[in-house]
C-alpha cells in the first residue's frame, strides 16, 4: 500500500456536476481529491480487506440474531425499551437491507483493524462506488495509469442486485419512497443516487423530504398528497426516529423500512464491546469495553466514543505517550466506550482511514478518506484506490 501522486484532470469539477456530484467541495474546502491515490496490490485487497470485511459482517449478523433475543443486551445499547419489540419483529420478519461500511485502519501490512462500524446511514456512498470509477476509467484512457489497473469495486453492481433482489423477494410493488432531509445536499444526493439505482432496477420510486412525511388519522405515514407510504428508505438515523414525537407509532405504521429497525444495534458503537467479548483476540478487532464512568480521566492508550457518535465528534483519544485529541460535538449525553488505541497509518502527513462496504451481505469495495487529526471527521478528503499488482 502506498500513496501515489498523479495530475488532476483538468476537467474534474466539471464531471463531477454534470455527474450530480456538487458536494465536491463542502465549506470552501476539497472534499474529493484525486492529486493523489492509494495504491495496493491483490493480495492486500483480498486477503487483508475483503476477506476480513466478510468475516466481520457475518460475525456481525450472529451478533444481532444474540442481541435481539436479550432484553439485557437492547438496553445495555440504550435502546429505549418501547422499541425493542420493533427491533426484534424487523429481525425476526427479515426486513431487508441494503448496506454498511466498516472503518478500517490499515497501512499495507495485515491484520486491518475495525475502528467502527457504520451500518444505519453509512457516508461517502456515491464517491466510492461511483466517481471514483468513472476517475479510474479516465485515468487509463488518457494514460495516466496502466491499461490492466483495477479497483476493489463492485458497490453500484452489488447495489444494483440488491435492489433487483428486494423487488423479487419483497414483491414490492407499490411506490418506493426515498427520504433525506432537505438541508444537506450531500444527503440529498446520496439518496438520489440510491433512488436511480432502484429505478433502474424496475423499481416504481418517489422521493419525499424527510420533512414532508405526515401522518393521517390512523398514524400511517403519508406522502404530501395524504398517500399511504408502504416502503420507505430513510437516510434517517434509527437512534434519532427513536426520539423523535412520532417514533412511538413507527411499529403500528405498516411501513416497511429501509433500513430496517434492527440496524439500530449494528449503528450503536456499544457493539464493538460486544464483538470483542465474544471474540476476544480476533485479529481484526480491537478490544473494547462499556465505559462505565466517562467522567475520569481518559487513560494513556484509550480512545473513549459515544455510542452514537457520527463524523468523529466527542471522541477523545490519549496516544500511549500521554497526547489528547478530542473533537467537540452534540452527543455528550450518550453512553459511551473505550476502545485500545491503536496507531493510524499516515502518508504525506495526513492520517488514513479505510472505509470497507458491505452490499445486501456482501464485502464490496472501499473507500478512502484522509484527516489532518487522528480523528477522521466530516472535513476530511476523499482519495481514489488502484489495485496494481
Amino acid at each position: 500500500m502506498k500513496r501515489v501522486q498523479i495530475a488532476e484532470r483538468p476537467d474534474w469539477k466539471q464531471t463531477a456536476e454534470k455527474l450530480g456530484f456538487k458536494f465536491h467541495t463542502i465549506d470552501g474546502e476539497r472534499y474529493w481529491d484525486e492529486s493523489a491515490y492509494y495504491q495496493f496490490t491483490l493480495k492486500q485487497v483480498e486477503q487483508d480487506l475483503e476477506d476480513p470485511t466478510q468475516g466481520l459482517h457475518d460475525m456481525c449478523m450472529d451478533m444481532v440474531d444474540k442481541v435481539v433475543n436479550s432484553e439485557e443486551l437492547l438496553t445495555r445499547l440504550a435502546i429505549p425499551a418501547q422499541f425493542h419489540d420493533l427491533i426484534r419483529t424487523s429481525w425476526r420478519e427479515g426486513h431487508p437491507h441494503l448496506y454498511g461500511r466498516m472503518d478500517f485502519s490499515y497501512d499495507g501490512n495485515g491484520p486491518a483493524k475495525l475502528l467502527e462500524l457504520n451500518y444505519d446511514t453509512p457516508t461517502s456512498l456515491y464517491e466510492a462506488a461511483a466517481f471514483q470509477w468513472v476517475w479510474l476509467d479516465e485515468q487509463i484512457q488518457r494514460g495516466m495509469l496502466p491499461k490492466d489497473t483495477d479497483q476493489f469495486n463492485s458497490i453500484q453492481d452489488k447495489m444494483s442486485q440488491a435492489f433487483r433482489h428486494l423487488k423479487v423477494v419483497t414483491g414490492i410493488d407499490k411506490p418506493f419512497y426515498f427520504s433525506s432531509t432537505d438541508q444537506s445536499e450531500e444527503d440529498m444526493a446520496t439518496v438520489q443516487y440510491m433512488r436511480d439505482l432502484a429505478t433502474q432496477a424496475g423499481h416504481d420510486t418517489r422521493f419525499i423530504a424527510l420533512e414532508q412525511i405526515g401522518q393521517n388519522e390512523n398514524r400511517l405515514f403519508v406522502d404530501e398528497n395524504d398517500k399511504k407510504i408502504n416502503t420507505l428508505f430513510k437516510l434517517h438515523a434509527w437512534e434519532h426516529i427513536f426520539l423523535e414525537g412520532f417514533g412511538p407509532w413507527i411499529e403500528q405504521s405498516e411501513t416497511l423500512f429501509i433500513e430496517p429497525a434492527w440496524k439500530a444495534i449494528l449503528s450503536n458503537k456499544g457493539i464493538l464491546p460486544l464483538l470483542w467479548a465474544e471474540h476476544e483476540g480476533h485479529p481484526n478487532l480491537l478490544p473494547s469495553f462499556f465505559d462505565d464512568d466517562p467522567s475520569r480521566k481518559l487513560d494513556k492508550g484509550w480512545v473513549r466514543k459515544p455510542f452514537f457518535s457520527r463524523e468523529g465528534a466527542n471522541i477523545e483519544v490519549c496516544e500511549p505517550s500521554g497526547k489528547r485529541h478530542r473533537v467537540d460535538g452534540p452527543y455528550n449525553d450518550a453512553p459511551y466506550i473505550l476502545q485500545r488505541y491503536h496507531k493510524m497509518p499516515k502518508f504525506n502527513g495526513s492520517y488514513t482511514l479505510i472505509g470497507s462496504w458491505v452490499i445486501g451481505d456482501q464485502a464490496a469495495g472501499i473507500g478512502i478518506r484522509e484527516d489532518s487529526t487522528l480523528i477522521t471527521k466530516d472535513t476530511s478528503r476523499f482519495l481514489p484506490h488502484v489495485i496494481i499488482d
